[in-house]
């Protein structure tokens, strides 16, 4: 797991990367941990590739509050958790879809309870993810909303069930890291979601009411796939 730790008092965060420590050495998780000292700088170029944030919710430029809300606009599944001394304070945090909430003094029973409720979240939903490159940042999409990727020169157009991104990448990238969550490319164009497809008639592809092209060298793997896909083999 990748957990940001963002907190502008130094010795919290001594104490709980030695209460990850400890709770790693106790649980046999692995956790890779980065420290933030503002909301601002976790902003800032933000990969969306974190499962869990524990947040100061009072910093001195952009308090917590407000980089969670800037945080959820992009990455709607990592888990906050904030951290604070005042308790009236931490109650807001549910405005911004904060799992949880831990009173400083931070002691390690409460730390390692409320993490736990996090990592068990994680495990349950069991989904996955790719970042996306858009204008003013990343985009977290899960797999399973995107029905396809196409191909239009330099750039990519993904169609998803939250509408369409573009971003400029290479299909064959994407085709490498997406085959073995169920994508085939069905043509130099395309590469679909198996899970989205409805028909395959002659030399196309029916995805989401959409016909896809699909290339008559690709058309024999293509319907063999769609069976191991449908009976589970994949």
């Amino acid at each position: 797991m990748k957990l940001a730790i963002v907190e502008d008092e130094k010795i919290y965060v001594e104490k709980i990367k030695s209460y990850l420590e400890r709770y790693q050495n106790e649980f046999g998780y692995e956790i890779c941990s980065v420290w933030f000292d503002d909301g601002s700088e976790i902003i800032e170029n933000y990969s969306g590739d974190y499962d869990i944030i524990l947040m100061d919710i009072q910093m001195k430029f952009l308090d917590g509050f407000s980089t969670a809300k800037k945080i959820s606009e992009l990455d709607q599944e990592v888990i906050i958790i904030f951290i604070t001394n005042m308790t009236n304070y931490a109650i807001r945090g549910y405005e911004v879809d904060a799992m949880d909430y831990i009173v400083k003094p931070v002691e390690y029973f409460s730390f390692s309870t409320k993490l736990e409720r996090a990592v068990r979240r994680i495990h349950k939903k069991e989904k996955h993810y790719i970042s996306i490159p858009i204008k003013g940042g990343i985009r977290k999409m899960e797999l399973a909303q995107i029905y396809y990727i196409e191909s239009q020169g330099h750039m990519l157009r993904y169609k998803t069930a939250e509408g369409e991104l573009e971003c400029r990448d290479i299909l064959q990238q994407m085709e490498n890291l997406l085959v073995p969550y169920g994508f085939f490319r069905c043509s130099k164009s395309y590469l679909v979601n198996m899970q989205y497809v409805d028909a395959i008639r002659e030399n196309e592809c029916v995805v989401q009411g959409e016909r896809l092209p699909v290339g008559r060298a690709k058309k024999k793997e293509f319907m063999k796939k769609m069976l191991n896909y449908m009976s589970g083999e994949m």
